[in-house]
Protein backbone atom coordinates (compact mmCIF):
# COMPACT_ATOMS: atom_id res chain seq x y z
CA UNK A 1 0.00 0.00 0.00
CA UNK A 2 1.58 3.70 -1.25
CA UNK A 3 0.62 6.56 0.46
CA UNK A 4 1.22 9.48 -0.74
CA UNK A 5 2.16 12.39 2.16
CA UNK A 6 0.03 15.80 2.22
CA UNK A 7 2.06 19.13 1.45
CA UNK A 8 1.49 21.64 4.71
CA UNK A 9 -1.22 24.27 4.09
CA UNK A 10 -0.24 27.27 2.68
CA UNK A 11 -1.75 30.70 3.73
CA UNK A 12 -5.13 31.41 1.57
CA UNK A 13 -4.55 27.48 -0.37
CA UNK A 14 -6.62 24.45 0.63
CA UNK A 15 -5.08 21.00 1.38
CA UNK A 16 -4.54 18.32 -1.00
CA UNK A 17 -6.73 15.14 -0.60
CA UNK A 18 -5.66 12.51 1.81
CA UNK A 19 -4.74 9.68 -1.61
CA UNK A 20 -4.71 5.83 -0.78
CA UNK A 21 -3.42 4.02 -3.35
CA UNK A 22 -4.11 -0.08 -4.04
CA UNK A 23 -1.84 -2.74 -5.18
CA UNK A 24 -3.09 -5.19 -7.45
CA UNK A 25 -4.92 -8.20 -5.45
CA UNK A 26 -4.48 -5.93 -2.81
CA UNK A 27 -8.38 -6.00 -0.13
CA UNK A 28 -10.43 -2.83 -0.46
CA UNK A 29 -10.95 -3.95 3.25
CA UNK A 30 -7.22 -3.45 3.90
CA UNK A 31 -7.47 0.21 2.15
CA UNK A 32 -10.47 1.34 3.75
CA UNK A 33 -8.47 0.78 7.07
CA UNK A 34 -5.71 2.03 6.55
CA UNK A 35 -7.55 5.15 5.04
CA UNK A 36 -9.33 5.44 8.62
CA UNK A 37 -6.04 5.15 10.51
CA UNK A 38 -4.64 7.83 7.84
CA UNK A 39 -7.87 10.62 8.49
CA UNK A 40 -7.57 9.42 12.50
CA UNK A 41 -3.80 10.58 12.69
CA UNK A 42 -3.77 13.70 10.35
CA UNK A 43 -6.58 15.27 12.60
CA UNK A 44 -9.25 15.41 10.04
CA UNK A 45 -12.48 13.73 11.64
CA UNK A 46 -12.11 15.51 14.80
CA UNK A 47 -11.23 18.84 13.16
CA UNK A 48 -14.56 18.17 11.20
CA UNK A 49 -16.68 17.24 14.30
CA UNK A 50 -15.48 20.25 15.89
CA UNK A 51 -16.99 22.69 12.98
CA UNK A 52 -20.42 21.35 13.23
CA UNK A 53 -21.68 24.11 15.54
CA UNK A 54 -19.79 27.38 16.66
CA UNK A 55 -18.38 27.02 19.92
CA UNK A 56 -18.18 30.16 22.30
CA UNK A 57 -14.99 30.58 23.88
CA UNK A 58 -15.67 30.16 27.23
CA UNK A 59 -16.87 26.86 26.18
CA UNK A 60 -13.94 26.11 24.66
CA UNK A 61 -12.10 27.51 27.85
CA UNK A 62 -14.32 24.95 30.05
CA UNK A 63 -13.64 21.68 27.19
CA UNK A 64 -9.89 22.52 27.53
CA UNK A 65 -10.16 23.11 31.14
CA UNK A 66 -12.09 19.67 31.74
CA UNK A 67 -9.82 17.34 29.51
CA UNK A 68 -6.81 18.99 31.43
CA UNK A 69 -8.34 17.82 35.16
CA UNK A 70 -9.22 14.37 33.87
CA UNK A 71 -5.72 13.96 32.56
CA UNK A 72 -3.78 15.30 35.59
CA UNK A 73 -6.31 12.28 37.40
CA UNK A 74 -4.82 9.94 35.23
CA UNK A 75 -1.05 10.79 35.92
CA UNK A 76 -1.84 11.26 39.45
CA UNK A 77 -3.16 7.74 39.71
CA UNK A 78 -0.99 6.11 36.78
CA UNK A 79 2.42 8.14 37.75
CA UNK A 80 4.45 5.40 35.36
CA UNK A 81 2.29 6.41 32.06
Amino acid sequence: MSVRRRPKPQKGREFALTEIRLTTGEPVDRALRGLKKRLAREGVLKAVRSHRHYENPSERRRRKLKVARFLAVLSARYPDL
